[in-house]
Order: structure tokens, then C-alpha cells, then sequence
């Protein structure tokens, strides 16, 4: 009898630390999209260590006036899908258009003059090892295991009703 009643107790810690951290990862991973931060993962090390491999970083809009020397710039590099972090090393005027010339602080040279129809956005904060977690989750891997762990979220939930009920009293006194 205590060994059902410390394995339902049992099952349901479990359970709600499974949802605590569900819920926590969503808004992490998500849910910052609600208050229009974007999440993304450093891939490089060129801005260590300000932002280590592997950190993931969250992304606020910035105008163009707010851009200065200085500060780290998310950008989608020209011609490619590539997203880099990199500080803002000089502000340039090109054929009428501010441009910024950025470089990563673990870099040598600075990078070609970014547009700011490229800017993305400045970091707010970053997480580090977070964006492993991300690159993993968005993986096949990944979603199998958030699909798995879902479902047995669910199963738990109803197979805990069922099987871990309390027994009726007449079984509790042997009638």
C-alpha cells in the first residue's frame, strides 16, 4: 500500500517537473516572440566572448538612427541566408544610404558594409548553451523526441487517472 502511495506521488512530480520544463522551453524558445524579441543561435565564435558558441541570443528590432558604434548588430549577411552577430565598428554614408561596417570582436577584419534593409536587430541578452538545445529540438531528432515527450505527457495523464486511482475503501479493508 505506501509503495503505491510513493509511486503516485512519485509519478506526479514527475509529471508536472515534465510540464514545468515543457512550459519553460516554450517560452524560451517561443514565447519571446510575444513581447518581439527573436531567438537565434551563435554558430561561430567570432564574437566571443561576449557571445559564446552555442549561446542563443535574443533579438530586439532597432531603428536606424538607434544603430552606434559599438553595439552588436544582428544581420542577415548580403547574398546568403546567413545571420551574424557582429559589433558595429564605423557607420558609413554609401550613395545616400547609412551602411555599417561591422567586425566581430574576435576577428581581425571587419566585414563588408551591411544595409539596413539587412539589419535584423540588437541583442537584449543571450543564454548561453541554450542554442544547442534549439538547434537539436528543431532537428528530426529533436521533434520526434517533443512529439514522444508530449504524447507520454498525455498518456500519463490518462493512464494516471485510471491505473493510480485510489483504491475503493471495501479493497483497502479486505472485503
Amino acid at each position: 500500500m505506501r509503495y503505491m502511495v510513493f509511486l503516485r506521488s512519485f509519478l506526479r512530480m514527475l509529471r508536472g517537473l515534465m510540464v514545468t520544463a515543457v512550459v519553460v522551453l516554450a517560452l524560451l524558445l517561443v514565447g519571446v516572440r510575444v513581447v518581439g524579441l527573436s531567438p537565434y543561435v551563435v554558430l561561430s565564435g567570432s564574437m566571443e566572448p561576449a557571445y559564446a558558441v552555442g549561446s542563443l541570443i535574443y533579438v530586439r528590432p532597432v531603428g536606424a538612427q538607434e544603430i552606434r558604434v559599438g553595439m552588436p548588430l544582428t544581420f542577415r549577411v548580403s547574398g546568403t541566408s546567413v545571420v551574424a552577430t557582429h559589433r558595429v565598428h564605423e557607420v558609413v554614408t554609401v550613395e545616400g544610404e547609412r551602411r555599417y561596417i561591422t567586425k566581430g570582436d574576435a576577428n581581425e577584419l571587419p566585414d563588408p558594409p551591411v544595409p539596413y534593409a539587412h539589419v535584423i536587430g540588437t541583442p537584449v541578452f543571450s543564454i548561453p548553451r541554450l542554442g544547442y538545445l534549439s538547434a537539436w529540438l528543431q532537428s528530426r531528432a529533436g521533434m520526434i523526441a517533443c512529439v514522444c515527450t508530449l504524447l507520454l505527457l498525455l498518456l500519463g495523464q490518462l493512464l494516471g487517472k485510471a491505473c493510480l486511482a485510489k483504491p475503493p475503501i471495501s479493497q483497502i479493508e479486505g472485503e
